[in-house]
């Protein structure tokens, strides 16, 4: 056999088992988001695939594949490896995809993409050839945040009376009042004189040696009030219904009036 046919089969037979061993799925959205295209063969011209300049985020099955700007392999290419690439600007390549291939052979002059992803971030990433259905959306709350407590410190104002009444003064002088009274009255005029003098005697002991007056001061205290959540969206709790069964998620986007999913009921971007 003709020595340059045999190359050339030889080639041939390492391309068709390179594009059985090789898948590439493309999708709309950064993050495996949005429609997507999935092929296991060279694509010379993504534009009849309905694909061109579409491409911002890819997912690698098998193989490496050269991507490339121009259709028929043309202008700047890039080869990617197996994993996934949430997005494809920081190539140079988000929306500017127009030809595809696996890598046969070691191709000149092409960049080789830096390590992907090991698996995708997105996990509601459609599958390929995965069928997918429309399930209605029940209900909707957009999730702000936590309520926040602001704090402040202000100057509070303690007034404080520092005289105590004087226990002793007071019995003593009861009993002095007493006597002098009992001294300056007679029969029932005594003994109201006995109790007024007693009264008296008191109350001036219970304020002998006593310093008297309220002295006001000064302290710092701390104050706190919880106000409500404020500014956009985390995100958005979603409540939708799917053969029977009420199933709940979290995205990162409002959702229309249905969402999509699996057989299983699990959402897809």
């Amino acid at each position: 056999m003709n020595r340059k046919l045999q190359t050339a089969l030889g080639v041939a037979a390492i391309a068709i088992a390179t594009q059985a061993a090789a898948q590439i799925t493309f999708y709309e959205g950064e993050g495996f988001r949005g429609r997507s295209f999935t092929t296991d063969r060279q694509v010379a011209d993504m534009e009849r695939r309905g694909f061109n300049d579409r491409a911002s985020s890819a997912v690698v099955e098998k193989g490496r594949w050269e991507v490339c700007e121009h259709g028929r392999f043309e202008g700047t290419c890039v080869v990617l490896r197996r994993g996934s690439y949430d997005s494809l600007s920081s190539l140079g390549m988000s929306n500017n995809i127009s030809s595809v291939r696996p890598v046969v052979r070691e191709p000149r002059g092409v960049v080789e993409a830096p390590a992907p992803l090991p698996a995708p971030t997105y996990e509601y990433r459609q599958r390929p050839n995965e069928r997918l259905f429309e399930a209605p959306v029940t209900s909707v709350r957009a999730v702000v945040g936590p309520p926040q407590q602001r704090c402040w410190v202000e100057r509070q104002q303690v007034v404080e009376d520092r005289g105590s009444p004087n226990v002793g003064g007071a019995v003593l002088g009861a009993i002095i009042g007493g006597v002098l009274g009992h001294q300056i009255g007679s029969g029932r005029g005594n003994d109201a004189a006995t109790v007024g003098g007693a009264v008296v005697g008191g109350a001036i002991g219970a304020n002998t040696g006593r310093d008297g007056g309220t002295v006001v001061s000064g302290q710092d205290v701390q104050r706190c009030t919880t106000t409500a959540p404020s500014g956009p969206p985390q995100y958005w709790d979603v409540t939708y219904s799917f053969r029977g069964a009420v199933h709940r998620v979290q995205l990162q986007t409002p959702p229309g009036p249905t969402i999509t999913v699996n057989a299983q009921g699990v959402p897809r971007g």
